[in-house]
This record gives C-alpha cells, sequence and structure tokens, in this order.
C-alpha cells in the first residue's frame, strides 16, 4: 500500500507540460521518492524532500554552477558510479535551470536510460572543453513499473552530461555550439 502511494504521489506530481513546478493545488509536492539517491542536494530540488538519509553521515553531493546558459546552471555533481546510477531517478520535481552533471573518465560515447526516472528531462552531452555536442530535448518518463524494454534510451558523446528540467535547455537557450563554463571536474573514483 505504502509502494502504491508512493507512485500515486510520484504521477501527481509530474507536469506533464515540462514546468515541474512542485506545487499541486496550492501544496507542496514531494521532490524526491524513497527510491532517490538521499544525498541530492536540496538546492536542485523543487517542493519537500520525501527521501531519507539512513545514513546522518552521508554528505551532500557537491554543487557546480555552470555559466553560458540564458542563467547560471546549478548542478549536483555525479563523479562516482553509484551516484551516475542513481542520477535523478525517483525525483519528482527539479527546481528551473537546476539538475545533475554526471563526470566521466573520459571523452567517449555515453548512453543514458530513464529507468525509475519520473519526471521528463532534457538531457545534453558536453565536451570537454564545454561545448554542448548534443541535445535530447523532452526525454520521456518511465514510471517505476515501465518494463525495461519500453524505457527511453538516447545516447551521445561528451566528456559530461547534464540533465534538466524537460524544456530548461530550450528556455536556457542552450543548443548545440553553447558554450558552457564548467569548473574542472573529475571522477571521484
Amino acid at each position: 500500500m505504502l509502494r502504491a502511494a508512493a507512485v500515486l504521489v510520484a504521477l501527481l506530481s509530474i507536469n506533464t507540460g515540462g514546468a515541474n513546478k512542485g506545487v499541486m493545488n496550492g501544496k507542496a509536492t514531494f521532490a524526491t521518492l524513497k527510491c532517490a539517491n538521499p544525498r541530492l542536494p536540496p538546492e536542485i530540488l523543487m517542493g519537500a524532500n520525501g527521501a531519507v538519509s539512513q545514513d546522518v553521515s552521508a554528505m551532500p553531493l557537491p554543487l557546480v554552477t555552470a555559466a553560458g546558459a540564458a542563467t547560471p546552471l546549478t548542478l549536483a555533481v555525479a563523479a562516482d558510479d553509484r551516484s551516475r546510477e542513481l542520477g535523478l531517478m525517483c525525483v519528482t520535481a527539479l527546481k528551473p535551470g537546476a539538475g545533475m552533471i554526471f563526470v566521466f573518465p573520459s571523452d567517449a560515447e555515453w548512453e543514458f536510460w530513464m529507468k525509475n526516472t519520473v519526471t521528463p528531462l532534457d538531457i545534453l552531452w558536453v565536451a570537454p572543453d564545454g561545448t554542448v555536442r548534443d541535445v535530447a530535448a523532452d526525454v520521456p518518463a518511465a514510471m517505476l513499473d515501465t518494463p525495461d524494454d519500453k524505457v527511453a534510451r538516447r545516447r551521445g558523446q561528451g566528456r559530461y552530461v547534464i540533465e534538466l528540467r524537460s524544456g530548461d535547455a530550450s528556455r536556457e537557450r542552450i543548443t548545440v555550439g553553447t558554450r558552457l563554463q564548467l569548473p574542472s571536474l573529475q571522477t571521484t573514483e
């Protein structure tokens, strides 16, 4: 029954227009479900955080700012295998201009899939120098019970991959060729 209620919260808090306002009928919605990475920093989440870490020593993922968009982007850094694996799974609402940057050990082709990603996203593949190489706009969400073969997948080449709320790439005027100013980022494994 609790799992069904959690899925219902996720379904109700998704804004199909991609705005992810985090408010429904005047009430704040959960920003994450229990299955989300408890290290996600609240600075990127819209609404109350439903993921409660059992480990009080778990430090939030570091945040960086990426300039070069219409407004600076606030990004949680996923620089190790576990953080990259969890990504934005079970996140129901992101703040405008906020998301996650995935740091990889090399500039290569990386495939992303929306497993347990319950809100649509824009995905950007970024070269080591910060140049956006590809934009996958409005990649559809996948509910927790979506079969793996039905989960959206996108691939591109880059050293970094950035996930934002669906529609944010367009709103921030980020296109192929946009140059983002990123701090020095390395993998942590």
